[in-house]
């Protein structure tokens, strides 16, 4: 009891009155950064590893389709599925959702989002426990001061990855909006050719992937769900909810009409496209009428400070000159 005692007298001393604290938090951040690695490199049980093997030749055709459907899935990340997934489905839905619009469309991509957070998170905790110990020196900071320094960093760093994919589902959608009229330009030139849609679309894929990668990656998609036997009206509003862009979603619709109805796609194609384009050239003039509105306060806060100085200035020292001679 006296060598703790002691032991918690000395952190006081060096590290304010809640030293003892922040010791046992920097022990527990670091306990966890070392049972985590641990836990995901366990060997798996050999007693587990008999009953798998010997309950596989019973398995039925569902357990069967659920392996495949989890084949390319992490298996270290398995383990803590629980924990790095919403339990709740339309969270889920709406995560992965989410993520497929920013362009991830790996079946464990919420796994590595919720990772990232929790990852990162602690690394804020770490660095907002520097801020008060290692980094302030002699300064001595209230608690309040020190609950600040904590939290903030370690807040900031938990939302970050979501900022990321926020930010990086608004760069798609600006980059599918751009390329969308170049895209039913091929297609429409696919199709008059002699193309089924299926065929268009396969063909977009490949031609698009340098220029526009984004709209290429999505008809992809679109391409080995149709080659998967998967519906077609249900993969053109796959497609649609993905992207995210009202553009895409009416192209979806009039696709889906053309097919109810049986009239030409072709010329459907050809209409839309046209629109397309037109849109196109509106945005452009859209932002060139905005430019000079923008660059009007630019403008004001470069160029009407120095000619005040120029036009004011010398009378301000004149008149300055004359105070000080009287």
């Amino acid at each position: 009891m006296e060598f703790l005692a002691q032991i918690n007298d000395l952190l006081k001393e060096n590290l304010g009155e809640f030293g003892p604290l922040i010791v046992v938090g920097v022990l527990g951040v670091f306990m966890i950064l070392v049972a985590v690695p641990l836990m995901i490199n366990q060997p798996e049980d050999p007693l587990k590893k008999l009953q798998r093997s010997n309950a596989a030749p019973k398995k039925g055709k569902k357990e069967k389709r659920d392996k495949l459907r989890n084949a390319s899935r992490n298996e270290q990340l398995e383990k803590f599925a629980t924990f790095l997934e919403p339990q709740n489905e339309d969270e889920l839905s709406a995560m992965q959702l989410k993520l497929r619009q920013a362009g991830y469309h790996s079946k464990d991509a919420v796994r590595f989002f919720h990772f990232a957070q929790f990852a990162l998170g602690i690394v804020g905790i770490l660095i907002g426990v520097m801020l008060v110990t290692v980094l302030a020196g002699d300064q001595e900071f209230t608690p309040s001061q020190m609950a600040m320094r904590v939290i903030i960093p370690a807040t900031a760093a938990y939302f970050l990855p979501r900022y990321w994919i926020t930010r990086r589902v608004a760069e798609r959608e600006e980059a599918i909006v751009a390329g969308f009229p170049d895209t039913l330009d091929l297609m429409l030139v696919c199709v008059e050719a002699g193309q089924s849609l299926d065929q268009a679309i396969v063909r977009v894929a490949t031609e698009m992937k340098a220029s526009y990668p984004d709209i290429a990656q999505e008809f992809e998609v679109v391409a080995y769900e149709l080659k998967a036997g998967k519906d077609k009206d249900t993969v053109l509003r796959d497609f649609g909810t993905r992207c995210g862009v009202q553009d895409v979603s009416s192209f979806v619709t009039v696709m889906i009409q053309s097919a109810t109805f049986g009239t030409s796609i072709a010329e459907a194609l050809r209409v839309y496209a046209s629109e397309m384009r037109d849109k196109r050239v509106m945005r452009a003039e859209e932002a060139a009428n905005k430019l000079p509105t923008k660059m009007t306060l630019a403008t004001m806060m470069l160029t009407v400070p120095p000619l005040l100085v120029i036009l004011v200035g010398p009378s301000a020292k004149g008149i300055a000159d004359f105070a000080g001679g009287n």
